[in-house]
C-alpha cells in the first residue's frame, strides 16, 4: 500500500527561507521553514492525506492503533526521515547510546522532571544516531573532533596575527588556550571543552572572534567568523576550533553516531535518523546546555571526517548503509532505465528531484519533487520510472 503523506515544515530560527518551498514548487510561506519531518514521532507526525482509505489522520495514530495493517509489528516506527535547510548554523551537539540514553530518560522520570521541562536532556529512552545526504551544491558541517595537533597550527597561526598586529591582550588569551593543549589528545579534549564551556571565557571568545576577523582565510577561521555573525560571544566559537570542519557536494553523505559532536552550518539535504528526540547541546544555542551530562555522552577520540560513502544495490540504486539496525536509505536514481530494490519493512519514499512512479506487489503512486508516501511490507518489489530522484528510508528492525 501506498500511503500519500505531508507535513508542515517546522519554522526554526536558523530554517531557509527558501529552499523546502522552491523543491515543492510553491510560494516560501515568509517564515523560516528548517525541518520538514516524514515519520510518526509524536513531535510533528506526518499527516495522511484525506482518501487513503487508511481512516486515520496521521501516521503516528495509525501506527499506534493498527501496527499489523501500517506494516509495523512493533507499534513503532524507528526511524525519522527529514528534509532539513539551514540558512544558519545549528547547535553544536551530540545524541547518547541506547545504554545512555535509556539510563538518562529513567533518571530523568524517577527525579520527576516533567518532558516538556527546558533543562530535561532525555525525552525518551531511544539513541539518536543519524545520516545527511546533501540536496544543495555544497553542505557544510562540523563534526567529530580532530586531532590536537590540526587544532594547535590554527591556535599558533591566530597567535601569530594577533602578535604582529599588536593585539597583546588577544595574543595573551591565545597563548594560554595553546598551553592547555599538551597531553594525550582525548584527554586534552575532554579537558579544554570542560574549560570552555564550564567558565567563563568571554575574553577568550573576543579574543578569537577578533584575530579571526583579520586572520587569512582557512577552514578553521572561516568557521569562526560565520559562528561570530549569529552567536556572538558563545564559546562555542572556541570549541569549533577542535572539530573537523567540512563541505559535502550533492549526493555526498556523513554518519554521525553516539558520542559524535557536530553542528550542521548551511545546506539543504536529507537526514534520516532514529527516530528519537534525545540531544545533549555544547553552545550555539540559547537553549539548555548541561555540560557534566555532555561530557558523559561525548567520544573525545579523534576521528577522520565520517563521510558515508553508498553502495551499489542495482542499476540506479545505492544503499546508505549504517552499523545500527534502526535505518538506512536507498537512493533511487531513474531517467533512462527502471530502479528496482528490495523492500522487507515499512518505509517512506520521498522525492528530491523531477518525478517518479512507483510501483509494488500490490499498488502504485507518481510522486514530484517534494512529495512523500508511507509504503507498507507488502509493496516488496519497489520500482521506480520516470525522470527523478528518490530517497527511500527503511529500516532491518
Amino acid at each position: 500500500m501506498f500511503v500519500a503523506i505531508e507535513n508542515t515544515p517546522r519554522p526554526y530560527a536558523w530554517g531557509s527561507h527558501t529552499a523546502i518551498a522552491e523543491l515543492q514548487g510553491r510560494e516560501p510561506s515568509g517564515e523560516p521553514e528548517a525541518e520538514l519531518w516524514l515519520g510518526a514521532h509524536p513531535g510533528s507526525p506526518s499527516r495522511i492525506f484525506p482518501g487513503s482509505g487508511v481512516g486515520f489522520p496521521d501516521l503516528a495514530e495509525w501506527i499506534s492503533a493498527d501496527p499489523a495493517s501500517a506494516g509495523v509489528a512493533s507499534g513503532r516506527l524507528p526511524f525519522l526521515l527529514k528534509l532539513l535547510a539551514a540558512e544558519s548554523p545549528l547547535s553544536l551537539q551530540a545524541h547518547p547510546s541506547p545504554e545512555q540514553a535509556e539510563a538518562g530518560y529513567a533518571r530523568e522520570d524517577a527525579a520527576g522532571i516533567p518532558l516538556d521541562a527546558p533543562h530535561r536532556n532525555y525525552k525518551d529512552a531511544f539513541h539518536k544516531p543519524e545520516l545527511v545526504v546533501a540536496l544543495s551544491e555544497t553542505y557544510d558541517a562540523l563534526c567529530g573532533f580532530r586531532p590536537v595537533s590540526e587544532a594547535i597550527t590554527d591556535i599558533d597561526a591566530l597567535v601569530a596575527v594577533a602578535t604582529d598586529a599588536g593585539q597583546a591582550l588577544a595574543a595573551a588569551e591565545l597563548t594560554g588556550l595553546r598551553e592547555r593543549l599538551d597531553g594525550d589528545d582525548a584527554d586534552v579534549l575532554r579537558d579544554v571543552i570542560e574549560y570552555l564551556l564550564g567558565s567563563d571565557v568571554s575574553a577568550l571568545v573576543s579574543a578569537v572572534t577578533d584575530v579571526a576577523a583579520s586572520a587569512p582565510l582557512t577552514p578553521a577561521v572561516d568557521t569562526v567568523r560565520l559562528l561570530a555573525e549569529h552567536y556572538a560571544g558563545d564559546p562555542g566559537i572556541v570549541v569549533s576550533l577542535f572539530i573537523n570542519r567540512v563541505t559535502l557536494k550533492r549526493g555526498e553523505a556523513l554518519y554521525l553516531p553516539a558520542g559524535n559532536i557536530h553542528a550542521y552550518l548551511r545546506g539543504f539535504g536529507v537526514e534520516l535518523m532514529a527516530a528519537s528526540d534525545n540531544v545533549l547541546r555544547g553552545g550555539l544555542t540559547p537553549k539548555h546546555v548541561d555540560v557534566a551530562e555532555l561530557l558523559t555522552v561525548l567520544n573525545f577520540d579523534p576521528v577522520p571526517v565520517p563521510y558515508l560513502q553508498p553502495a551499489w544495490v542495482s542499476d540506479g540504486v545505492d544503499r546508505f548503509a549504517v552499523d545500527v539496525p534502526d535505518f538506512e536509505l536507498y537512493r533511487m536514481e531513474v531517467q533512462d532505465t527502471d530502479a528496482t530494490m528490495d523492500l522487507e519493512k515499512a518505509a517512506i519514499a520521498v522525492v528530491t528531484r523531477g518525478e517518479a512512479e512507483l510501483t509494488g506487489g500490490q499498488g502504485a503512486a507518481t510522486l514530484t519533487a517534494g512529495q512523500a508516501v508511507y509504503v507498507t511490507p507488502d509493496e516488496s518489489a519497489l520500482s521506480a520510472t520516470g525522470d527523478g530522484e528518490v530517497f527511500v528510508a527503511t529500516s532491518r528492525v
